[in-house]
């Protein structure tokens, strides 16, 4: 009875097993479908194909190939669906299922969606019986055929110009040279001249000659050159063999002058290829590599365009699925007036330092000036490791950007300190304090510290105009005390003083108090009074810093792109009219009475405040000294330049630096 009962079971399950449905034909192309949606090719060419379609194509046409199309085209948020059928409807195993399927998805060449039918068969597969998808290369692309090949074109677009502010290019789509060898005409023994001129090797240009396509006619590219560079270009044309033609390339007309604010282009290197794969860079594409070349490169660098085809077997034309028109970079128009910086640059004479120019009634910034610097265009032509290293150990550090940095001010500071007396209420200008000797301590408890002055004939009593004139440091670290820790220190943040410089699109290191932001005894007060002590600060600021003294109290964020709002307030209320009319009077009395008489010039009228920092070591008697100039024409103050000149001691002191400045006024009143 027990074996019968149990037969009986077995028999139960058997039929029941039959009788239950299979997955339906809708159930197994929603699971196909997920798997497409998902990429997983190979399941999908495993448990879901026909048998004829497995036959047809092996997996490696299958999975493989849309895999790699995936990466290639750049393929993303694929998206496929199907129509979904009645909820009556009936499956005949012996007939197709047919459905109509919708793929939609995003390429490097725009966006591509097709409908399509599909059919599933019911088939056995050695012990299992279910609906397969028949498929053929038309579900990847509509024309795909077997046999048709899938290829992907570029069509480059133009980089952006960077402008000034009248429109003259400082980063230009322009022309050099490509450097080439005819070899049936090269002289063997000038190799090594070669290579020198275009800083390459020997080794490099055999590299290029021996290429399989090379043929003793033919023109060999082994270098390039700018098209400023007609030296060198001159020199090689020289050689027996040595050909030039031109070429698309990119161009900085103004060099030196403006290398540090426009920086270079190059070619994208493998982290940053990493970085960005995501944006559609390749490895061949030129990147900005400093300055605004690099800070603008999402408005500098266009799209390029993209174009997906098939091309068909046989000689047959080619299908277009998906074109993307090229879109050049944009023209980016920046405050700087070319000319004006160019004059800047040139009247420093190579000595390093650096420069900035403001307009006090917009904020915006003429001149960003580092000295001495690089010519960008010998980095577009290549540059070879040597002269790259000459740079890198030249003691002028020409690759170092200096306006993006901060350095103690010295004596330029004071009008500043001045102005804070004033609207503390703290320092009357007309009233003078009776200074003796060459240098002065509040009492005992400042042990050895002392206050020194280069000017102890200086008259009594000294009120503010004897002290800017004199640059006397006595009389600006008593006002400070007389003001005290807190007034002072707020003032100062009221002046920027801690703050980012908000100058878009530039990285420029903040002006500080001291290292923690606090001033922690009454002879660092003294010190920060005239700019000295752990006080740093930036060149553009200090030139911003001088605006309100010209506009009654309102200090501008500075702007550096033309297209951006102008005359933002950034600080106001630093000063009111009348005030800021006293220290205007003081800063002409500077030039006319005191020690910038480099800047006294007969026909063009000019007010400023020279300044000296001491950069001495613990222990040294004598440190160099970075001298300062920040001035302007007093009678028509279009711009306020901040100027600093390193190691100065040997060169007259501070007064060099304004002779520089002047030079720089006296071409814009000629203008």
């Amino acid at each position: 009875m027990k074996k019968i009962l149990f037969g009986t079971s077995v028999l139960l399950i058997v039929f029941l097993a039959g009788c239950m449905d299979k997955p339906s034909p809708e159930e197994r192309l929603a699971e196909y479908v997920s798997h497409w949606n998902k990429g997983d090719y190979a399941e999908m060419y495993e448990n879901y194909l026909t048998a004829k379609t497995k036959e047809t194509f092996p997996e490696d046409e299958f999975a493989a190939r849309q895999e790699k199309l995936g990466e290639d085209l750049g393929i993303d948020n694929l998206e496929v669906t199907y129509e979904k059928p009645g909820e009556d409807t009936k499956w005949d195993r012996e007939q197709p299922a047919e459905f109509n399927i919708s793929v939609k998805m995003e390429t490097l060449a725009g966006p591509v969606e097709f409908d399509k039918p599909v059919r599933l068969l019911y088939e056995e597969r050695e012990k299992e019986k279910n609906w397969f998808v028949e498929w053929d290369p038309s579900y990847i692309f509509p024309d795909l055929e077997p046999g048709d090949e899938i290829g992907i074109s570029r069509t480059e677009a133009k980089r952006g110009e960077i402008v000034d502010r009248t429109g003259i290019p400082i980063a230009k789509n322009g022309t050099g040279y490509q450097v080439g060898i005819v070899p049936e005409k090269l002289d063997e023994s000038r190799k090594p001249d070669i290579a020198e001129l275009l800083g390459t090797t020997p080794e490099a240009i055999d590299t290029s000659l021996n290429a399989a396509w090379v043929k003793p006619d033919l023109f060999v590219p082994v270098g390039k050159t700018a098209k400023s560079d007609t030296g060198r270009l001159e020199q090689l044309l020289e050689i027996p063999g040595i050909a030039a033609r031109e070429i698309g390339m990119r161009e900085y007309p103004y060099g030196t002058a403006l290398a540090h604010l426009t920086g270079y282009i190059g070619p994208i290197s493998s982290e940053q290829l990493e970085k960005l794969k995501d944006k559609g860079y390749s490895e061949t594409d030129q990147i900005g590599r400093r300055g605004l070349e690099s800070l603008l490169e999402d408005r500098l660098r266009g799209q390029d365009g993209m174009k997906i085809t098939i091309k068909k077997a046989e000689g047959r034309d080619p299908v277009t699925v998906a074109e993307r028109a090229p879109e050049d970079g944009e023209t980016v128009k920046l405050t700087i007036d070319a000319e004006l910086q160019k004059v800047a640059y040139d009247a420093m004479k190579g000595e390093p330092g650096t420069a900035a120019s403001v307009d006090p009634e917009t904020g915006e910034v003429l001149a960003l000036v580092s000295s001495p610097a690089y010519d960008p265009n010998e980095f577009i032509a290549g540059m070879s490791g040597t002269r790259y290293r000459e740079l890198e150990e030249d003691e002028k550090t020409p690759l170092f950007n200096r306006f993006a940095q901060s350095y103690a001010p010295g004596s330029a500071l004071k009008p500043v300190t001045a102005a804070i007396g004033i609207k503390a209420g703290t320092l009357d200008p007309a009233a003078g304090l009776t200074i003796k000797g060459k240098t002065w301590q509040k009492d005992a408890s400042w042990g050895s510290y002392r206050v020194s002055r280069v000017h102890p004939e200086a008259p009594n009593p000294i009120d503010l105009k004897r002290a800017m004139v004199y640059s006397d440091n006595i009389y600006f670290a008593q006002q400070a005390l007389a003001m005290g820790r807190d007034t002072f220190t707020e003032g100062l943040k009221q002046f920027g003083f801690g703050e980012t410089v908000p100058l878009e699109a530039m990285e420029l290191k903040a002006s500080q108090i001291s290292n923690d932001g606090t001033i922690g005894s009454e002879g660092q007060l003294a010190d920060t009074s005239f700019g000295q002590g752990q006080m740093l600060t930036n060149i553009l600021h200090l030139a911003t810093m001088y605006e309100p003294f010209l506009t009654g109290g309102t200090m501008h964020k500075p702007t550096l792109l033309f297209d951006e709002e102008d005359g933002q307030v950034w600080k106001e209320d630093l000063l009111d009219p009348a005030q800021a009319e006293t220290i205007r009077a003081t800063l002409r009395s500077v030039v006319l009475d005191g020690y910038a008489q480099s800047a006294n010039l007969a026909d063009v009228p000019i007010a400023g405040k020279t300044g000296t920092a001491e950069l001495k070591a613990a222990g040294e008697k004598q440190g160099k000294e970075n001298g300062y100039f920040v001035s302007y024409h007093a009678e028509n103050p279009s711009f306020i330049l901040a100027m600093m000149v390193e190691s100065i001691e040997d060169n007259g002191g501070s007064d060099y630096v304004a002779g520089m400045s002047a030079e720089v006024h006296r071409y814009a009143a000629g203008r």
